[in-house]
């Protein structure tokens, strides 16, 4: 394929290396404003629940809890019986993907970091329950009896001035990849579509499918895709296992991939950012609830124009957040009936219409589909028509697994502050972060290690992480802080690095990333210098990106915003122990 992109990469990392443990949070309910204390004699239960179904998880919860707390079964209204226990409920969001590990490592690996134990496990789609019973060889879901909770189905989330210069060019109102990737095989890209400016090439986005719900279900969508585009028989029904490994239908997947310039972890964090508009990213993989809420201008960032729901013509999957039992030790028969009681609550009448409030479909019948899915938030209610069937759970792990054989790869340059500003603990924190960062490295993707204080020093130059990675460790466990702060400087020629590695037929993510407290002292550059020098390759197929980390509370903010502007990502910034976790979940990006 001739037309390349790059990925630009911004880390959003709230709450995600988090571990799931044991109770999986039983006791207090945290879920309010006001703790609830469970009644006596009460049966305790957990559940973990997608990230998006917080939106209507908490209320649910607390008005559960509450009718037992007054005496009162929450399905009736009436007092309860003599007998009959009261449930309480707690519960915690948590990323499908991370989830689902940590109870494949709870029934194989207990002693493992990651372990869930919930009573429940709400995954967005049921994709998760076929991988924890292909990766455990047990059954410990029964998917027939995961009954949905809240329906959404999977989309791409285009803006409407692309959308429609698409149906325009190919004269039909059905969509689908075959058109997107039209776009990025045409000429002269977005400008044989009219869309004003400079930029012609496609920008598309997408998460991790080893985290993400929307991410696995669009990665196997593109497994279909190509499939189809390489199949003699283009109206197949499943997905198979012979398709996934043939090498003309991955490097179909590889030239869709082709098409990011952003990846990120998971979907809660992206869709804030995605409101930019299309200087960010032309289209993406979001649920259809994702979608309205950005329309609804919930999003930090007001959108500049609607963004549209294109339902692929090839088909597209339906999230059906499952309710899932597990057949586990830490599940009591009591408390496997409970669950079934708070499962029955989620799917009564009162809760489905908050569940609609919140743009998913409901799955109860007694509540209609009507606002907010109306065309008005950019989705179509009579939609999607085509829908993908479900691959066998083997099919679904060896999609996942080809990730990152058929993602882009990097080039990132590890740029480390070593002026005496850093000393003590910043210096020291760096630096085992540093060495966490490069050894989470992939070995298909080439790293760099440059230091700077008063002056920019190139101490490993780009070479494969596999071969580079000792080298690199040796070169960090050395630093030491001291000398002024040449920031700027750093930036400039670091970029400066990577353009200089590049061939023209390089479709390769080139990165910079840059651990440090922002206070230039000693530039021969000024901060718009540097910003230009970013900006200056803004409309390259394939420009170098910037993503900066700010370290310690004295961090200059302001300047490291300035950058991170410039390149379309952001500023992460924490304490010094919360760096090692920010660059080991920015190292999953690449």
């Amino acid at each position: 394929m001739s037309k390349k992109l790059l990925i630009g990469l911004f880390p959003l990392l709230l709450a995600l290396a988090c571990n799931f443990g044991g109770d999986g949070g039983q006791g207090l309910s945290l879920t309010g404003n006001e703790e609830q204390q469970p009644p006596e004699n009460a049966v305790e239960i957990s559940i973990i629940y997608a990230p998006e179904e917080e939106l209507y998880m908490v209320d649910a919860i607390q008005q559960f809890n509450q009718a037992y707390i007054d005496g009162k079964n929450p399905l009736t209204g009436q007092p309860l019986t003599q007998g009959e226990r009261p449930i309480f409920v707690t519960g915690e969001p948590g990323s499908s993907g991370q989830v689902a590990q940590g109870i494949i490592n709870a029934i194989i690996a207990p002693n493992n970091v990651n372990v869930a134990q919930p009573t429940i496990f709400s995954p967005s789609v049921s994709h998760w329950l076929a991988l924890v019973n292909f990766q455990t060889g047990r059954q410990i879901f029964d998917l027939a009896d995961s009954p949905p909770t809240a329906l959404a189905p999977v989309v791409m989330a285009i803006w409407e001035s692309r959308l429609k210069a698409i149906q325009e060019k190919s004269g039909t109102d059905e969509v689908g990849w075959e058109e997107l990737l039209a776009v990025l095989n045409s000429p002269n890209g977005w400008a044989d579509y009219n869309i004003p400016g400079d930029r012609t090439t496609v920008y598309y986005g997408h998460t991790d499918p080893f985290i993400s719900s929307t991410a696995l279900s669009t990665l196997i969508a593109e497994f279909y895709a190509s499939a189809r585009a390489n199949s003699d028989n283009p109206d197949f029904r499943r997905l198979t296992l012979e398709q996934v490994n043939d090498p003309q239908v991955q490097q179909g997947v590889r030239d869709i991939e082709e098409l990011i310039r952003h990846y990120s972890s998971r979907t809660t964090e992206f869709k804030e950012y995605i409101a930019q508009g299309p200087d960010y990213l032309d289209f993406v993989a979001l649920e259809e609830n994702d979608l309205i809420y950005i329309n609804q201008g919930k999003t930090a960032y007001k959108p500049p124009e609607k963004l549209v729901a294109l339902y692929p013509k090839e088909g597209t999957f339906w999230h059906e957040h499952p309710f899932a039992i597990p057949q586990a030790d830490w599940v009591t028969d009591e408390q496997r009936e409970a669950a079934k009681v708070f499962t029955e609550f989620i799917r009564s009448e009162s809760i489905q219409q908050k569940v609609m409030e919140n743009g998913f479909r409901p799955v109860n019948p007694a509540v209609t589909v009507g606002y907010p899915i109306v065309p008005e938030l950019g989705v179509d209610p009579n939609k999607p028509t085509a829908i993908l069937e479900v691959p066998d759970p083997e099919v679904v792990a060896a999609v996942q697994s080809s990730w990152q054989f058929v993602k882009k790869q990097a080039d990132v340059l590890l740029v480390i502050d070593t002026s005496g500003s850093m000393e003590g603990d910043k210096i020291n924190q760096a630096k085992e972060a540093a060495k966490v960062f490069v050894n989470l490295m992939p070995a298909q993707n080439q790293v760099g290690l440059v230091e700077f204080d008063s002056a920019v020093n190139l101490l490993v130059p780009l070479a494969s992480a596999e071969g580079n990675r000792g080298n690199i460790l040796g070169q960090i466990d050395g630093l030491f802080a001291q000398g002024d702060t040449s920031l700027y400087d750093a930036i400039k020629q670091s970029i400066e690095f990577l353009r200089s590695s590049r061939s023209d037929q390089d479709d390769r993510i080139q990165a910079v990333i840059v651990l440090s407290d922002g206070q230039d002292t000693s530039s021969t550059i000024s901060l718009q210098e540097a910003v230009a020098a970013i900006t200056a390759g803004r409309e390259d197929r394939n420009p170098v990106i910037v993503i900066p980390v700010a370290y310690g509370g004295d961090a200059d903010i302001n300047a490291l915003n300035s950058i991170a502007r410039a390149s379309a990502t952001r500023v992460q910034s924490g304490n010094p122990e919360d760096i090692q976790k920010l660059l080991e979940l920015i190292s999953s990006y690449f």
